[in-house]
């Protein structure tokens, strides 16, 4: 794990960031101050209607059952499920056992899951036996001792199903657990070819989900949570902050804008933000209305680059918007509040958050260290390449600080091209091309290039009815912006979606790929 400064130890401690809580006594005091919170699942396959009350039983049976055998604080429960019933079961029952949670993105093929199981090594894989593309084989966890599927056993007799894990009697109270330990293995979703395993302890993530509920209160009540539960984002959003402050968990295992949009009608629910795609996607459906409205109300952004059309676009709608930046290593960096100035929710990503610092280094990259910092990775040789002796996590972004503290993100270190010894800022490309008509998402990456070295290449998503604009037409739109002429894109491409990570980002690493491939 990575060094952590005793100053920092003793200030997080002093200031309260870090307390004696666990995961698990954070989760078992929220559902024990609002048993008869309502818990739904929307879903076509596995729909569920309940309270906490009776959720809560079910995870403490299966926390009782893994007792039994043998399961406790330091053993390692690893889960791929949609957001269902089940899902929360099992994170809340690994949180009362004190043992070590590793979520896992209910699509991942068996080449990430078979990386995640070797690295993660647990002691128990709870899975779904089929969901859509998704199904169970057996071989992939065959060395994991304890099996538990949901949707019946496994007719080859390799795992028992979610239900014979369950004791008869719930487990009572929580499993004690050392509260600067690992409590959770979350893995990166995929902007690189291998997952990386990025530890976090019960300190941080206590922390980190305090903070989230305290930074704007207003984001509450009947919230939709479609992002996945087996990534950060989703867990806990969906599955520790609605806990904290006993609002309703209402879960979709697919994302369908659409049943959303009917779901917001119907029932009163919101979507309170995330990366930009899910709120993009509402508007841009053919059913949003401005009925809708009353359920995008206050927007967070984050989790991606959030370009200012998008945030210029929600304001005009009077849509109350703001931007957040963080990262699976650090999740919660800088953000804004609803009632800050638009100038600074719109255009920047806000200040640090409470015990967080965030500095500089010579080539911009932003450097960062607070109480919800990771513990790190998995693997000691990625600790030791991002993470020095003064406790700062080098994020590998490009951004500046404005003179009230504001930071942007103007890059990733990674997504700089460099033309014939000329850096362009992807970003600062794909932002031009939002403002042409019909242009729904761009991405730019750097394509090879056999005089320059390498050139910009835009890969856009256009709105229905749209065609991909001629090359001259984009040489035009950066002309009269005033853009230098090497920062122009060289080619373009026209995809109807990108590949995304289960939090809606788009793989960067696939794309430029993919225009690899083409060449």
């Amino acid at each position: 794990m990575r060094s952590i400064p005793v100053e920092l130890t003793q200030r997080y401690e002093q200031e309260g960031w870090w307390t004696p809580d666990t995961l698990g006594d954070l989760v078992a005091r929220g559902l024990a101050a609002a048993p008869d919170a309502e818990f739904r699942v929307h879903s076509a396959v596995r729909p569920y209607a309940g309270t906490y009350a009776e959720v809560e039983l079910t995870a403490r049976r299966l926390a009782a059952g893994l007792r039994q055998r043998g399961v406790g604080p330091g053993d390692v429960v690893a889960f791929q499920l949609p957001n269902w019933r089940e899902a929360a079961a099992t994170f809340w029952a690994t949180a009362l056992l004190g043992a070590v949670v590793v979520p896992i993105v209910h699509f991942y093929g068996r080449k990430e899951l078979g990386h995640i199981i070797s690295d993660a090594k647990p002691t128990v894989f709870i899975t779904a036996v089929q969901f859509g593309r998704m199904a169970y084989e057996p071989d992939v966890s065959a060395h994991v001792p304890i099996v538990g599927l949901v949707g019946g056993a496994d007719p080859a007799a390799v795992g028992d199903s979610f239900e014979d894990l369950l004791a008869d009697e719930p487990l009572t109270g929580v499993v004690a657990a050392d509260p600067a330990g690992p409590a959770l293995i979350a893995y990166t979703s995929g902007t690189t070819s291998r997952p990386k395993g990025v530890v976090h302890s019960h300190y941080g993530l206590v922390h980190e989900t305090h903070q989230l509920v305290a930074q704007n209160p207003r984001d509450s009540g009947k919230q939709l949570t479609a992002t996945p539960v087996g990534h950060f984002i989703g867990m806990v959003g969906g599955l520790l902050m609605p806990v904290m402050g006993g609002n309703p968990i209402n879960l979709a295992d697919v994302w369908d804008p659409g049943l959303a949009l009917a779901l917001m009608r119907r029932d009163g629910l919101a979507v309170g933000g995330g990366p930009p795609y899910f709120v993009t996607s509402l508007l841009d459906h053919p059913d949003f209305t401005t009925e809708h409205l009353a359920g995008v109300r206050v927007v967070g952004l984050g989790g991606s680059s959030v370009p200012i059309a998008v945030t210029q676009r929600l304001a005009k709608l009077g849509i109350t918007a703001f931007r957040s930046y963080g990262s699976t290593e650090h999740p919660s960096i800088t953000g804004s509040r609803y009632d800050e100035p638009e100038s600074k929710r719109l255009y920047t990503d806000g200040k640090p958050l409470s015990g967080v610092e965030v500095c500089l280094a010579d080539d911009g990259e932003i450097l960062s260290r607070g109480p919800d910092l990771c513990l790190g990775y998995t693997d000691e040789a990625l600790t030791a390449k991002a993470f020095d002796q003064d406790g700062w996590y080098h994020t590998g972004d490009v951004g500046i600080l404005d003179e009230d503290g504001y930071l942007t993100i103007t890059d990733r270190k990674s997504d700089i091209i460099i033309r014939g010894g000329e850096n362009i800022s992807a970003l600062e490309v794909e932002e031009a091309l939002l403002a042409m008509p019909g242009v729904a998402e761009a991405v730019v990456v750097a394509a090879a290039d056999a005089r320059f070295g390498e050139h910009a290449a835009a890969v856009l998503r256009m709105h229905p009815g749209h065609d991909l604009p001629r090359l001259d037409e984009v040489r035009a739109h950066f002309e009269s912006s005033g853009m230098a002429r090497q920062k122009w894109p060289e080619e373009l491409q026209k995809v109807d979606d990108f590949p995304r990570t289960a939090s809606g980002k788009v793989q960067k690493f696939k794309v430029r790929r993919d225009i690899s491939c083409a060449l």
